[in-house]
Order: structure tokens, then sequence, then C-alpha cells
């Protein structure tokens, strides 16, 4: 999944983000509201991961600006703030979720995790297609019952394939979804991945090219 971290602490913003891409979720980082504003304008995240008391722009008015735009960002909103009464007006800006710090970075990471399916068509928690079984949860892959050992990129690029359902999902998709804003839209990293998980995946090939529109789990 893509997922931004608003957080104007640069320790634990890094610290969140390197936890989530070990998740093998694609991770962007924005230090205040003005910056998140800008990154929610020009890419399409599944879930949004946002500290309340941001500066610039707080994170309250981050909020409302993304339920008037009819983002399908799903919003986990971070704050200090332990009272039942903050909760619920976090609640009521739009935010889908709640989480008070200090919190358990495990906890965090699953909360985004069943955030980022409801930010889609519902998908079941385990992926079947193919003779492939992927389990989000748990990061395994299996071939017909055979273990398929993926780097992350693999196990992102295969997750968007396999919640596509047989549809074509280009290689600008897939990028979107499986790399943060740094990477390179004009490298062949996207190709050299696929290229790797058919290796991986074995005969007979099940990740398809359609020439000049993507690729697919036929």
């Amino acid at each position: 999944m893509r997922v931004l971290v608003v957080e104007d602490e640069h320790m634990l913003a890094d610290a969140i983000a390197e936890w989530l891409r070990e998740e093998t979720h694609a991770v962007d980082v924005a230090l205040d509201g003005e910056a998140a504003l800008e990154r929610i304008a020009v890419n399409d995240y599944d879930v949004i991961v946002l500290d309340r008391d941001l500066p610039l722009v707080h994170g309250d008015d981050v909020c409302r600006e993304l339920v008037e735009s009819d983002s399908t960002a799903r919003v986990l909103m971070l704050t200090a703030a332990a009272q039942i009464d903050d909760r619920v007006t976090g609640l009521s800006l739009g935010a889908d979720d709640y989480l008070t710090k200090p919190f358990a970075f495990a906890e965090l990471a699953a909360r985004v995790h069943a955030l980022g399916r409801r930010a889609r068509p519902a998908t079941p928690p385990v992926l079947r297609r193919a003779g492939i079984t992927l389990d989000p949860a748990r990061r395994e892959v299996y071939r017909d019952g055979r273990y398929v050992p993926l780097s992350k990129k693999e196990f992102a690029v295969l997750a968007e394939l396999m919640r596509a359902d047989g549809a074509v999902v280009s290689s600008e998709a897939l990028l979107e979804k499986a790399w943060d804003e740094n990477a390179d839209p004009f490298t062949g990293v996207v190709r050299l991945t696929i290229l790797k998980l058919r290796r991986k995946l074995g005969d007979p090939p099940v990740v398809e090219t359609v020439p000049g529109v993507g690729y697919r789990i036929g």
C-alpha cells in the first residue's frame, strides 16, 4: 500500500516510516500540514497516518480537506490527547481511526493494514489466484503449497496484482503503490521486479505481460 506519514517530530516520523516499510508498504513523509496537503494533491494514498498537532496547517484542517475532497484515503489520527472528548472530536472530523501517543509500532502497523483493506473494494484477508496464496498479515506467499521467499518490493507488486483479481495493472499503478515518491518513473524497476517475481514463482508462468498496457495474473 501507499502510505503518507504526517508527523512533525522528525525521529518519530522516520521511525514510523521505517517500521511500515518493513511491512512492505511504500511510505512518504511530511513534517507539517502544508507539505501533507501538497503530497495528497499529487499522490494516491491508501492510508494517511496523521498527527493532529501540526505546524503550518493543523492536522484537523488536513483531515477536513481530505473529507471535502472526497478522498478515498483512510486516516489514522495520532495525538497525545487521550481524553474521550479528544477522540470523539478527531473521529467527528472524518478520521477513520484514532491512536494515542505513546503507542506500540506493531499496533500502529496492524491498524494501518486494517484501514488499507477498507480503502479499496473489499478483499479477503488471504488472497488466492492461479495456485498462488498470499497472506498480507503474515507476509507469506505459497505457489501450489510451496513457500516462495520474496523481497519487500516483490511481495508488494505481487499483492497489487493479486488484488486486481485478473485485471491488468499498469506499470505506473505498480510504481504508485509499491514505491515511494523518490522512485524514478523512468527507470525499469517495475520490469526488473516482475522478472525476479516470475523467476521465484516458477513454471508455468502466471504473471502475464499485456504489451503496452501492463501486467496481470491470469
